[in-house]
């Protein structure tokens, strides 16, 4: 059977997921008794969120050919995901839904796809044609301008309905080509690329692959590259959905490997994987991602700490674009340093954490790479608002700088110049995309956009902007380290790094976010902001209110007095003694504007 390997990209909420429960519907992969909507999204969160978060392949029959397809995240925080389903493919369908056009994540994904070079086929879809609003022939005419394909070539469906979506199964056999393995005989050397992997408990860690040359069979001994440690293909097969086990997989096949390695920092995202004994080339791997956002994360409970890290390695397995480092700080006790590609990232692997390992952390204010050039010359990079280094000992600060590129609807671009003027950037160009539709670019400080950017561009135009970002560089800034304040203690997991004339209106926020935050306590707490020691901002949480004289029925009013100050007494203890409980949602409320 030929085989043709594939993807589907597109902007966050564009229809990918439906598209993919179609196709696993007409190829009769999934029966229709098993079939439930977001079938490939088998992530709790993603379910919730509406997002698909994990890149998922299933391999399909259609008409004599398998279908090797992966179903990609589309929010830019998870573009690490579509880079490497896109090296695993030869071909990709642009999805763009008819009620948005092109939108911004749409164009960054379809420059990935064209970074694979001219042979590289990318199908463009345009979905959800049944919907009212739909404006199918607008959408088209952007398609052609986007991709430079000629009208007749984009294919109009409806994930939903299941309108024409046989036309995009057939275009991926017609137009996306073949595999094509340097040396294809059963003899050749076997070596295949691992693009993601997970930890099963029984079968240890399964690395997903796909075959450049030759076969492997089950029981092979297999060798990987970039940990030079050898193994044993204990299972292999590939996913339809679901693990499928078979007695071998040979060139252009994506499938997986169940190795038995239990130590998960063994099999890497990227390596080749060959059979023990025989000299291959490694293949080329995939850029190592840059996290630009950066949290640490400290477990409430100390003996929490060996399953935390055992958590932070399983998940790694799943998103190689999580890195982190043993951390430790007086008051928190050890923990993680943690980097991610954007502040969406940084909430799910919290989130993960807590659902699916049961871990009760703390987590500091996210932050981004800042660089300090000290008075001795030296430079350093600092990651985090609590290693902020003393004034006096600082002459230079430098901080990243991301390359804004938003899509709005040419009735609100003045919402959306408005909300880019916050940002305290630099305007670059405007371009019409249509007459009703503009591409603004725009270069703005990465620490303005992560924090709460996205949600203030959302609401200013009623959802039908979008943005995305490339990093730019580093540049000079005049910064500052505030400190926060809770009940006359500094919690460092709220220290921040803000702009020296921007310092007042961000601590007020972030006091009046942790009021809202913050549960009442049964004494008053002092919530304060400060910046080289001075309070710029302060709110106070009221106590809880309890009537200590309720069940008095008569007597002299000076024992009510007395019950009164009795518990003032004991509020005013309180307030030096008591510890405040914080949840660990409101390290997140406090970082969102």
């Amino acid at each position: 059977m030929e085989i043709r390997n594939f993807c589907i990209i597109s902007h966050i909420d564009h229809g990918k997921s439906t598209l993919a429960d179609r196709f696993l519907e007409i190829t009769e992969t999934v029966s229709k008794k098993d079939m439930q909507e977001q079938f490939l999204d088998s992530m709790e969160l993603e379910r919730e969120r509406g997002i698909t978060i994990k890149l998922r392949p299933v391999r399909m029959l259609y008409k004599g050919y398998v279908l090797n397809m992966i179903d990609t995240p589309g929010h830019v925080d998870f573009s690490y995901e579509v880079s490497r389903s896109l090296a695993a493919v030869e071909g990709a369908i642009l999805l763009v839904d008819a009620t948005k056009g092109i939108q911004a994540q749409t164009l960054a994904n379809l420059d990935l796809a064209r970074s694979r070079g001219e042979e590289f086929k990318i199908i463009p879809v345009i979905n959800k044609i049944d919907l009212q609003s739909a404006e199918v022939e607008k959408t088209k005419e952007e398609m052609v301008q986007a991709l430079w394909v000629k009208k007749e070539e984009v294919i109009s469906i409806s994930g939903k309905e299941g309108t024409n979506v046989e036309k995009v199964l057939e275009a991926v056999i017609r137009d996306i080509p073949p595999f094509k393995a340097s040396e294809t005989k059963s003899e050749t050397p076997f070596r295949a690329l691992v693009f993601d992997s997970e930890y099963d408990s029984y079968k240890g860690v399964v690395a997903y692959i796909r075959v450049a040359n030759g076969e492997l069979a089950s029981k092979d001994k297999i060798y990987f590259f970039a940990s030079r440690t050898g193994g044993e293909a204990k299972e292999i097969g590939f996913f339809s959905p679901k693990r499928f086990s078979r007695e071998k997989l040979s060139s252009g096949e994506i499938g997986y490997i169940a190795t038995g390695i239990k130590e998960v920092g063994v099999v890497r995202t990227g390596d080749t994987v060959a059979r023990q004994g025989e000299k291959v080339l490694p293949l080329k791997g995939y850029e190592d991602p840059k996290p630009m956002v950066f949290s640490s994360f400290y477990p409430r409970e100390a003996g929490d700490y060996p399953l935390f890290r055992k958590a932070l390695y399983e998940i790694k397995l799943t998103d190689p674009a999580l890195i982190f480092e043993p951390d430790f700080k007086e008051g928190f006790g050890r923990g993680f340093r943690c980097g991610f590609l954007g502040s969406l990232h940084s909430e799910i692997i919290s989130e993960r954490l807590r659902r699916e390992y049961d871990l009760d952390l703390v987590v500091s204010m996210p932050s981004v790479t800042f660089k300090i050039v000290e008075k001795n010359g030296k430079e350093k990079e600092i990651r985090s608002a609590p290693d902020w280094p003393d004034e006096s000992r600082i002459a230079e600060i430098k901080e990243p700088w991301v390359t804004l590129e938003v899509i709005t609807p040419a009735t609100m671009m003045g919402n959306v110049t408005d909300v880019l003027g916050k940002l305290k950037g630099n305007y670059i160009d405007t371009r019409y995309l249509s007459p009703e539709r503009v591409l603004v670019a725009y270069e703005a400080p990465l620490r303005k956009v992560i924090t709460g950017f996205y949600d203030d561009l959302k609401g200013a135009t009623k959802g039908y902007a979008s943005a995305g970002y490339k990093v730019k560089g580093f540049y000079t800034g005049n910064l500052v380290k505030m400190e926060i304040l809770i009940a006359h203690r500094v919690d460092e997991a709220f220290s921040m790094i803000v702009s020296r004339d921007e310092a007042y209106s961000e601590g007020k926020r972030a006091v009046s976010n942790l009021k809202e935050a913050i549960p009442a306590q049964q004494f008053a707490v002092a919530l304060q902001a400060r910046t080289g020691g001075t309070v710029i901002a302060r709110e106070t949480i009221k106590a809880r209110r309890k009537d200590v004289t309720g069940y008095l029925y008569g007597g002299d009013v000076t024992r009510k007095k007395k019950l009164l100050e009795k518990q003032k007494k004991g509020k005013k203890r309180l307030e030096k003694e008591g510890k405040v409980s914080i949840p660990q949602e409101a390290y997140f409320k406090v970082f969102r504007k």
